[in-house]
């Protein structure tokens, strides 16, 4: 397995995006938590070729607000249940927002809210696994890898971009 990455410049600050076998394993902000060592991103990689030039091109108009929903192929590195918990991040709809105790639930396991947020926390691809649409059972934001200030940009610009989008149909 060999790890390849570029550094993009985005609304939210620089993002370090890892491949690992020709698919997106990491996107990264700088100063996140639990971000990886440098050293494990691999070598410099070419931002023109796959996956990294399909990732910017999508992360672009995401950001543009011409994009809604990532298709990127993604090779995720992690536990079972955080793999799982992963998976049903990517199916909260842009624009909206949950809580770690509907996750729980929707994994079949009501009491394993901590744990949803723990893995919610491991997210290797932030942004792109929406984990920033996760929020406390109060509708508080809480915990953010790439901090709070970030995920509150990145939900006010989602909810902007939705509300615009649902005016015009």
């Amino acid at each position: 397995m060999e790890s390849t990455h570029v550094i993009l410049d985005s609304p939210v600050g620089p993002l370090t995006l890892v491949a690992l076998d020709g698919a997106l394993s990491g996107l990264y902000m700088d100063l996140q938590r639990h971000r990886p060592s440098e050293e494990t991103f691999g070598a410099p990689g070419d931002p023109d070729t796959d996956p990294f030039a399909t990732a910017a091109e999508q992360l672009s108009a995401y950001f543009a607000g011409d994009l809604t929903e990532f298709d990127l192929p993604l090779n995720l590195q992690g536990t079972e249940f955080q793999k799982r918990v992963w998976t049903v991040l990517q199916e909260i709809p842009y624009g909206e927002t949950t809580t770690y105790g509907q996750l729980a639930v929707e994994l079949g396991k009501p009491s394993a809210s901590r744990a949803v947020g723990l893995a919610n926390g491991r997210n290797p691809v932030s942004v792109i696994v929406p984990c920033h649409r996760v929020v406390g059972s109060t509708g508080d934001l809480t915990g953010y890898g790439g901090g709070l200030d970030r995920k509150r940009y990145l939900l006010d610009f989602e909810r902007k971009t939705k509300i615009t989008e649902d005016a015009l149909f």
